[in-house]
């Protein structure tokens, strides 16, 4: 049972695992951005995309940092 703790009262313990929903989210603004661009909205493209960009940035480096941990 690596990185995981039972105790008497048989509750479980598993470490805190980030980048699941960041990803899906990513996916969504990006959808988001690809949609608004479509449809003439450039601004919430813009905008969609870069918020985009940041949760993909935050979701590998919650990945990198999982890897050293």
């Amino acid at each position: 049972m690596a990185f995981q703790q039972v105790l008497e009262s048989g509750v479980q313990f598993v470490p805190l695992q980030f980048g699941g929903d960041l990803i899906g989210l990513a996916i969504l603004f990006l959808i988001l951005a690809i949609v608004a661009a479509i449809m003439g909205a450039g601004g919430v493209a813009g905008v969609s995309m870069d918020i985009a960009k940041w949760l993909v940035i935050i979701f590998v480096v919650l990945a990198v940092v999982t890897f050293f941990l």
